[in-house]
C-alpha cells in the first residue's frame, strides 16, 4: 500500500466516481482505476460498491477511509515540517472551529498567517457539535481546533480568553431600553434555537433551565448569523457568543444577567509543527475578553 493509493481512494469517495477523482487529482482515469483495484486486491476487501449513481464506500471501505485520511494528513504535515524554513512554510493546515466561537478573532489571525506564509494552504470548517470536535481532535485529523472549554478539555489546551454570550432582540423590543437584560425577564418569549446536537443549543438549554424558563421554540437554525438575523426581524429572541453577531446588528444586542461566558481554548495536535505554532501565537495576539476562572497552559 502507498500514500498515493490512499489519496486516490479518498478522492473517489469524495467525488463518487473514478472519472471525477481523476480530474480532481489531475491524473489519467486508468491510473486511478488500476490503483483502486490493486489496493482492494492487496487488502482482500471491496472498498467501494458500484451503484447506478456512482461509487459508494462499503462498510469496510468507510472504516478504511477514516484511517487513510489520518495517514494522508500526517504525511502532509510531515512534509510541511520538513520543508519549513526561516522564511518559507508550505503544506496544508486543517483548522476546525466550534460554531460561534472566535468569529471576530480567527479571520485576522488567518490573514496574518497567510501574509507570513503565502504558500501555506489553510482549510477551515465550522463544527456545531463539541463532541464531534473532541473526537476529531483525539483522532489526529485536525491540526488545530478552536472551541469552548468543557469538562473533557485536554490538560494541554491553550486558553485564549472568554466569549461572552449576548441576547439578540427584535427592533422595538421592550428590553432594548435596558443596558443588560435579566434572563428571567424573557419569560414567555419565543426562541430561535440551534440544531439539537449543537453545543450552542446545549448552552441555551442550560441557561434557560438555570433561570427556570421554559422555551417556546419558533425555529431551529444551523448558523449563528441566521439566528441573529431572524431574531432581528422579530421572529424570536436568541442567545449567541458576542463575536458571532454580524456587523449591522450590534444595536439589537444586549449582554445578559447573570453574566454568561465560556472560556475559549485552542487545542493543537500532539507534536504541533511550525504552522500550528504560528497560528496559535497569532490567536493569542487577537483581542479576547479577560479570563474568568480557566487556567491556560504556559
Amino acid at each position: 500500500m502507498s500514500l498515493r493509493q490512499f489519496e486516490y481512494a479518498l478522492a473517489v469517495a469524495e467525488e463518487g466516481s473514478v472519472t471525477a477523482a481523476a480530474e480532481l487529482l489531475r491524473v489519467a482515469q486508468p491510473s486511478v482505476s488500476q490503483q483502486i483495484r490493486a489496493l482492494e486486491r492487496e487488502l482482500g476487501v471491496e472498498l467501494f460498491a458500484r451503484t447506478p449513481t456512482g461509487l459508494v464506500p462499503t462498510v469496510v471501505g468507510h472504516a478504511f477511509l477514516r484511517e487513510a485520511a489520518v495517514a494522508v494528513s500526517a504525511a502532509r504535515r510531515a512534509r510541511a515540517t520538513a520543508r519549513a524554513g526561516a522564511d518559507e512554510l508550505v503544506g496544508e493546515l486543517t483548522v476546525a472551529v466550534q460554531m460561534g466561537f472566535g468569529t471576530r478573532q480567527l479571520p485576522g489571525a488567518l490573514a496574518a498567517l497567510r501574509r507570513r506564509f503565502p504558500r501555506l494552504e489553510v482549510t477551515v470548517f465550522e463544527e456545531p457539535s463539541s463532541a464531534e470536535l473532541d473526537r476529531l481532535c483525539r483522532r489526529g485529523v485536525l491540526d488545530l481546533a478552536l472551541m469552548a472549554a468543557c469538562e473533557q478539555s485536554p490538560a494541554d489546551a491553550h486558553h485564549l480568553g472568554d466569549e461572552e454570550f449576548v441576547v439578540v432582540l427584535g427592533a422595538g423590543h421592550r428590553q432594548l431600553a435596558a443596558d443588560r437584560v435579566e434572563l428571567r425577564e424573557l419569560e414567555g418569549e419565543p426562541w430561535v434555537r440551534f440544531d439539537r446536537d449543537s453545543a450552542l443549543d446545549g448552552v441555551l438549554l442550560n441557561v434557560l433551565r438555570d433561570n427556570e424558563l421554559t422555551p417556546t421554540t419558533v425555529a431551529r437554525v444551523s448558523q449563528t448569523a441566521t439566528a441573529v438575523r431572524w431574531a432581528a426581524h422579530g421572529l424570536g429572541v436568541t442567545l449567541v457568543p458576542a463575536s458571532a453577531v454580524p456587523h449591522g446588528h450590534e444595536h439589537l444586542v444586549r449582554p445578559v444577567f447573570p453574566v454568561l461566558s465560556q472560556p475559549v481554548i485552542a487545542v493543537a495536535r500532539p507534536g504541533a509543527g511550525p504552522a500550528e505554532t504560528a497560528l496559535l501565537e497569532l490567536l493569542r495576539q487577537e483581542t479576547w475578553s479577560e479570563p474568568a476562572s480557566f487556567s491556560p497552559v504556559s
